[in-house]
C-alpha cells in the first residue's frame, strides 16, 4: 500500500510520539479514501506537548477569585493565630466594590462566626456605611490585615500581619475598588508602615499603591473606638462626609 510505504520511510526519523501521531493521521486519511470518515472527530498535534500544557498551566493560575482566596486563608497556618481561631474571616462583600473597607482583625464574634465586622463595631460600621449610601451587600467589601483573631484582642504581632499581607493585597488586586476606607490605628500603621498616630493621619485623602496600582484611601477611626469614646463621633461624621463627596465626584457629581 502506499500509505504503508509513506509511513515505513518517514518513521526512521521520528520519535516514538511522532509515530504514533502519524499512524493515527494515516489511518484517518485511509479511511476517509475508502469510505469517507464516519467516526469520532480528533485533533491532531505535531509539536511538543509540553508547551500546550504549559499553556494551561499559565491560564489557570490567572483564573484567581475571591473565593479562592478565602479558601487559602481558611486552611493558612502560617503564624500562630491559625492554632488559636475557631474560625478564619477572609473578608465579605461585592465583588466589583465603590469602596473597600479595611480593619483591624477578627474579634469574638467574627472568629465564632467566621465573617468579618459582625459584632457591635461592626453593626456600628453597617449603619456608618449607610448613612453615606454604603452597604457590604451592594457596593462595600469589607476585610482585615489580619484574618484570624489575636488572643485576648491583644493587637496583632508585626509577624502576624506580615504572614497575612499577601492575602489582603491579592484581595485589592482582584477586587479594584475605587476607594479604600481604613478604619483604625492598626490598619493604617499596617498599611501605610507608619507609627504615626490616627489623630493626625484621619480625614485626610491620601494614596495606597498595591501591584503597581494607586488607590485613593481615606483612614478614619474604628468603630470600637467610637464605642468607647463618643468624642470620636463627630470627626468620624466628617470623615464619613468626605468620603461620599471623594465618590459623588469619582462618580461624575451625581
Amino acid at each position: 500500500m502506499i500509505v504503508n510505504a509513506v509511513y515505513l520511510t518517514y518513521t526512521i526519523y521520528m520519535t516514538q510520539a511522532e509515530k504514533q501521531k502519524t499512524a493515527d493521521f494515516l489511518d484517518l486519511a485511509l479511511d476517509f479514501y475508502t469510505c469517507g470518515y464516519r467516526g469520532e472527530k480528533r485533533e491532531y498535534d505535531f509539536e511538543d506537548d509540553a508547551p500546550s500544557a504549559k499553556k494551561s498551566v499559565d491560564s489557570a493560575d490567572k483564573h484567581e477569585s475571591i473565593e479562592k482566596i478565602a479558601e487559602e486563608i481558611r486552611a493558612c497556618y502560617n503564624c500562630q493565630l491559625g492554632k488559636t481561631r475557631t474560625n478564619a474571616a477572609p473578608g465579605e462583600g461585592a465583588l466589583q466594590p465603590l469602596v473597600m473597607v479595611i480593619g483591624e482583625g477578627p474579634g469574638a464574634d467574627e472568629d465564632a462566626q467566621g465573617r468579618p465586622f459582625v459584632g457591635k463595631a461592626g453593626q456600628l460600621l453597617d449603619k456608618m456605611l449607610a448613612s453615606i449610601n454604603l452597604s457590604r451587600n451592594t457596593n462595600c467589601f469589607i476585610a482585615n490585615v489580619v484574618k484570624c483573631r489575636p488572643p485576648n484582642n491583644r493587637d496583632p504581632y508585626p509577624e502576624e500581619t506580615s504572614a497575612c499581607a499577601h492575602f489582603l493585597e491579592r484581595q485589592i488586586t482582584l477586587l479594584k475598588p475605587k476607594f479604600i476606607l481604613i478604619a483604625g490605628r492598626i490598619a493604617m500603621q499596617t498599611l501605610l508602615k507608619t507609627t504615626v498616630a490616627i489623630g493626625k493621619m484621619r480625614g485626610k485623602i491620601t494614596e495606597l499603591t498595591v501591584g503597581g496600582a494607586s488607590y485613593p484611601l481615606l483612614i478614619t477611626y474604628h468603630p470600637a473606638a467610637l464605642l468607647r469614646n463618643e468624642d470620636l463621633k463627630r470627626p468620624a461624621w466628617e470623615d464619613l462626609k468626605l468620603l461620599r463627596s471623594k465618590l459623588e465626584e469619582l462618580n461624575g457629581g451625581s
